[in-house]
């Protein structure tokens, strides 16, 4: 990290001093700025008189063996554009990241070191030298340069546009017509020097505007860093620079990787095994030991596998979602009115209870979680029926109205809260019928349809989530959700460091989503994972990413 202090961080300090801001706070944003992990524990238990220690790795670990892990298994064919945690987490074991956000929700260097500029507009990446591909060769800045500008291409599609178009890119006329005639916009990166490679370790990031959470942006998920030379492919023979070889893959089935040559990891194998939808086959899977554990625990098994003698439980609290959600472009939803009416139409409450019980809070329709350090508490948004109606009728629905929610079966909950909803709506002359589909058809559509229901994965601050699914024109904006004053709000949020004058600008944001946005959301979700007792060194990341490089299996 950086020998310089951000100026920055002595204001983290006397914030932390006055309280104004707690533990987890300051550690997550005095590492943003550049300070060590380890240095921000120490200060942060030296602060508050209560010492608190960096989570450190077991010293002594089995060696040998093979993980086992029931888990999705798709194609992985473009990481750059991966939707879904699982397809990262085969990958994520060949080819790292610029950064890593731990299950502590700090995040550390990976491939590179930073420094920040005291106003957040530059941002300075200094390269590992001990990184090598391989296939030969060490790691370069231009490489990573690369990965970056690949997945701010438009014609990639990454989701990455999400988080960084507001301070990397600037929206442009593609000189296209729609079906409407309206000009199609599109983003190119906001100057020549943005992505600036100062020599073979150096890259430097010459922001827009100013944003706090860059290293954190560098951990989305479809940023890994890939080989240049492989053109934003991925499969087996792909080069990588981690600790694991993908020696066997067959989408559906299976995904295995082998420990390389001089890596310090503990197994010898990982195996990712896919289950299938059938939830009761992964608790057969984990009862009779043919994997040791699964990417994810449903909750309607909670029960089971607790009861399991040889299974360890991890849980933790996140903000992980669901969201349905409605394309305003596409009638009724064009008119706010009738996405408020569905709000007010629906028991947050109610519905957290029936879907997940205690494995879930309630929420409140704007997709800011209260663990999120940059949340603000709004008047409760209550159920009000007879309010829903006057909207309805306001928007030309006296009488009610007609829709269709596209929904998978799959976990068992998600199709739990969608019921409970379209039973809620009725009575306020909202008439829903549900069209599930497999899975596996459901992905091919699920941003296409005008009404649909959409899980979404745990983001370590709240606009993060909120640049990624409502930002104006990003590949993730699966409500096709577009409103000027939202964008600027969240422009400013991501480059507010203080955390007082952020929260006030995230509450305006949860209450425009509330009064205007595109979601209904009734529920925040508690995560967890069985794992076999034999497996060592696990811990549940938030965002349930696996890091097998840490993990060991007793014999």
């Amino acid at each position: 990290m950086s020998d310089r202090e951000n100026i920055w961080i002595p204001k983290l300090k006397q914030q932390l001093a006055d309280k104004l801001i707690d533990r987890r706070e300051f550690i997550r944003y005095s590492t943003l700025l550049g300070m060590s992990a380890g240095a921000a524990y120490m200060w942060a238990g030296k602060i508050t008189g209560q010492p608190i220690a960096s989570p450190a790795r077991a010293a002594e670990m089995p060696k040998g063996g093979t993980l086992k892990i029931g888990m999705r298994v798709p194609k992985i064919n473009s990481p750059h554009t991966f939707s879904w945690i699982y397809d990262s987490n085969i990958t994520r074991q060949m080819v790292r990241y610029i950064t890593r956000t731990g299950v502590d929700n700090v995040t550390r260097p990976d491939l590179a070191s930073w420094s920040a500029s005291d106003d957040l507009k530059t941002w300075t990446f200094t390269v590992d030298d001990s990184i090598e591909w391989f296939k030969g060769g060490k790691m370069t800045a231009e490489q990573l340069a690369w990965n970056i500008k690949h997945c701010l291409d438009p014609a990639t599609g990454s989701s990455v546009v999400g988080l960084m178009k507001g301070y990397m890119l600037n929206e442009i006329d593609s000189g296209k017509k729609d079906d409407k005639g309206e000009a199609v916009m599109t983003t190119e990166i906001w100057d020549a020097n943005a992505i600036e490679v100062k020599d073979d370790k150096t890259l430097v990031l010459n922001l827009k505007e100013a944003q706090v959470a860059v290293p954190e942006h560098l951990f989305h998920y479809p940023l890994a860093i890939l080989d240049p030379a492989e053109e934003g492919k991925f499969g087996l023979g792909s080069n990588g620079h981690g600790d694991f070889e993908l020696v066997e893959f067959e989408v559906g089935r299976k995904a295995v990787l082998k420990k390389r040559p001089n890596s310090k990891a503990h197994l010898d194998m990982v195996e990712f095994v896919d289950l299938g939808d059938n939830t009761a086959a992964s608790a057969a899977a984990v009862q009779s030991k043919q994997v040791h554990g699964v990417y994810e625990g449903n909750v309607e098994q909670f029960d089971l596998f607790k009861a399991m003698d040889h299974v360890d439980m991890y849980d933790t609290t996140t903000a992980s979602t669901a969201v349905v959600r409605m394309q305003i472009d596409k009638k009724p939803f064009d008119d706010p009115k009738v996405r408020k009416a569905m709000r007010l139409a629906s028991d947050v409450a109610k519905t957290t209870e029936i879907a997940v019980g205690d494995l879930g809070t309630v929420a409140e329709h704007h997709h800011v979680c209260p663990i999120h350090p940059d949340y603000k508490k709004l008047p409760e948004m209550a159920r009000d029926v007879e309010a829903a109606k006057k909207l309805l009728a306001e928007a030309g629905h006296a009488d009610g109205l007609e829709a269709e929610i596209t929904c998978k079966p799959d976990p068992a909950w998600e199709l739990a809260v969608v019921e409970a909803c379209v039973e809620q709506w009725k009575e306020a002359g909202i008439n829903v019928k549900m069209n599930v589909l497999p899975s596996a058809k459901f992905w091919d559509v699920w941003d296409k349809v005008p009404f649909g229901f959409t899980s979404w994965a745990h983001r370590p601050l709240g606009f993060m989530v909120l640049g990624l699914a409502y930002r104006s024109g990003v590949p993730w904006n699966e409500t096709h959700y577009s409103n000027a004053e939202f964008d600027k709000i969240l422009t400013q949020a991501e480059g507010t460091l203080d955390v007082a004058a952020r929260t006030e600008l995230v509450g305006k944001l949860q209450t425009i989503m509330q009064e205007d946005g595109p979601i209904v959301q009734p529920l925040w979700r508690k995560l967890f994972i069985p794992m076999d007792k034999r497996v060592k060194g696990f811990a549940i990341h938030p965002t349930r990413y696996f890091f097998c490089e840490e993990y060991a299996v007793e014999a």
